[in-house]
């Protein structure tokens, strides 16, 4: 073997030893140049990728997309807060699948590690999600989930939203991955606030052309169809699930849902509710406007839509007029849908000012039509009385006087039949010219009248009517108010339930008591049928004193509604036997009974 001898050991000088330190510290920073030259080149491609999109939709889907990418993130969330702050009203998310986000079940909403990021908006970062105190675990089927990142997305130096980025594909997230997804999320907080804004600006440009066009309609259609229009316009826009127009009538514990559509349309429309202890009610009867979260279940199945045991959310729009509160449209939305946005709100609300402002003069219009038909009305019935009704009773009076003149026999007999059919049909033109003549349309013969004329505009034939006694004497204040809304709600659960093709509506003041009897022809009223409107129909006649019976058998059906009359509240003695009689001379001073239109 060689020996080595000290002179053949060579060392390299302390110069050159610092120059080889000085060129790997070099390369190794030119390395950490080159990555974050790539990181800072991925940034700006996701930034741009964020500021080219001007769908707010889209736009936040994007920017979980840019963010998740970024850092190379395996899942990523966009939790959107409601205008209150205080829990999450959508969430968009990339990274599960349908199937499995159907699976998990209801969308986060702001509780746990995602909820502290609303409590304390700053970045969140985690080696593993359990370690941190405000963890609460996975519902079933949810991934499994380790490293975390939370970052909050400011708009105009509010909080916006939250960004999650979880399970990083290499290693944990660092504070480079915290600075870069901040930094996107200040960018995207531009792009969010200038994406509202054009939302929001094609959001009022076409509720306006909505209005413009459906003031159009309403002043060309009739009252009873505007409202139909109104819900189905509100409907089409507004992205919602059910829409319903409902009215405020003489009885302030009532609802009438004039009109709906979406969910339940064809079960709701014609119905008429309880007002209950409630905001949304409150809202209703007071004609102010009211955003819910979710609509409690003291409200009814009307004004919610409920799945798997939640409500979603509702909105109350008033119909005001400076003349009068018409009622509101409500709108309700499934529990998995966004709170109605501020946005939505004003928008909406807009359209039901607008829509009110047509509804009036509409109603003006129709006020003129009909004070113009009211004139006529009269011209004819001052026809049918002083000419048509005198040679009827003249006729009857001189048949009278012939058969009294002959023997007893066919001839006689037949006479008196003649009479009884002029009889008859004297009595069918007086109830005629009371309709034509009446001059006081808050009477109570009016107020039955208008109520059978709104219900049974869709009919091919109209109601029967009959009026047995002094009804405008006797029915008045409060009892009206009850009379009303008791034909009201037999009336339209005829209309709208039992398919018929007779129908007849009676409303008597015989014997110290009222009776309202609606009778149909059409299908019976089924065992398990929705009963509300008959159980407030049969407490309102129990707290009088009377009853409610309902006789139905295939082929029939007959509700009677029989309360005694009392004197404290019922009646006003303003002397209105001025419409107790009858509006002719000829005849008895007060009809006994009043045939059918």
């Amino acid at each position: 073997m060689h020996a080595v001898d000290d002179d053949d050991l060579s060392f390299p000088d302390p110069p050159r030893l610092d120059l080889d330190e000085a060129l790997t510290a070099l390369m190794a920073q030119a390395e950490r140049f080159r990555t974050t030259q790539g990181r800072l080149r991925d940034l700006l491609t996701a930034t741009r990728a964020v500021l080219e999109e001007s769908d707010l939709t889209s736009l936040l889907h994007r920017i979980v997309e840019a963010a998740a990418t970024l850092v190379d993130a395996e899942y990523g969330a966009l939790g959107v807060l409601t205008s209150e702050g205080d829990a999450l009203e959508q969430f968009v998310y990339v990274g599960i699948d349908d199937e499995s986000a159907a699976k998990i079940g209801h969308l986060p909403t702001g509780h746990g590690l995602l909820g502290q990021l609303i409590v304390d908006p700053r970045p969140i970062r985690l080696e593993s999600v359990s370690a941190h105190p405000s963890a609460e675990g996975f519902p079933a089927h949810h991934p499994p989930m380790d490293s975390f990142l939370g970052v909050p997305l400011r708009v105009r130096g509010a909080v916006f939203g939250n960004l999650y980025l979880t399970n990083r594909r290499t290693g944990t997230f660092t504070k480079e991955d915290e600075q870069l997804v901040g930094a996107l999320a200040a960018s995207a907080g531009f792009a969010v606030e200038n994406a509202r804004l054009l939302q929001h600006s094609r959001t009022r440009e076409k509720w306006m052309a909505a209005a413009a066009e459906l003031s159009a309609s309403l002043l060309s259609s009739p009252t009873e169809t505007a409202f139909d229009l109104i819900a189905g316009r509100i409907h089409d826009l507004a992205d919602v699930d059910r829409t319903m127009l409902v009215l405020t009538g003489d009885d302030a514990a009532l609802l009438h849902i004039a009109a709906a559509r979406g969910e339940g349309e064809s079960r709701l429309r014609g119905m008429t509710t309880t007002v209950r202890a409630g905001e949304l009610d409150d809202a209703l009867v007071a004609g102010a406007m009211c955003a819910l979260a979710s609509a409690p279940a003291s409200h009814g199945e009307a004004f919610r839509v409920v799945h798997a045991g939640v409500a979603g959310p509702a909105l109350v729009a008033p119909l005001r007029s400076r003349a009068r509160l018409w009622g509101a449209t409500v709108l309700v939305r499934a529990p998995d849908r966004a709170r109605f946005s501020d946005a939505e709100i004003e928008s909406i609300g807009d359209f039901a000012s607008r829509a009110s402002i047509a509804l009036e003069l509409a109603h003006a219009r129709e006020e003129q039509q009909r004070a113009r038909l009211a004139d006529d009305r009269r011209r004819i019935a001052r026809d049918l009385h002083d000419h048509v009704i005198q040679q009827l009773f003249g006729t009857g009076l001189t048949l009278q006087a012939i058969a009294g003149s002959m023997a007893p026999g066919h001839q006689s007999e037949s006479l008196r039949e003649s009479v009884g059919r002029l009889d008859d049909a004297i009595s069918q033109i007086r109830t005629v010219i009371f309709a034509l003549s009446g001059s006081d349309d808050t009477s109570t013969r009016h107020r039955v009248l208008d109520v059978i004329a709104e219900l049974s505009a869709s009919l091919d034939r109209p109601p029967s009517v009959r009026f047995s006694g002094p009804v405008d004497h006797v029915i008045t204040a409060h009892l009206a108010d009850d009379v009303i809304a008791v034909v009201r709600e037999l009336l339209s659960n005829a209309v709208h339930h039992s398919r018929a093709d007779n129908l007849s509506v009676e409303v008597g003041a015989v014997d110290a008591s009222v009776v309202v009897a609606v009778e149909d022809d059409g299908v019976s009223i089924p065992a398990d049928a929705h009963r509300s409107g008959l159980s407030n129909l049969e407490e309102r006649a129990v707290a009088r004193g009377g009853v409610f019976l309902v006789d139905s058998v295939p082929g029939r059906t007959k509700a009677t509604w029989r309360v005694p009359v009392r004197d404290e509240g019922d009646r006003e003695d303003a002397g209105e036997g001025k419409g107790a009689g009858n509006p002719v001379s000829p005849g008895p001073a007060g009809p006994a009974k009043e045939s059918s239109r």
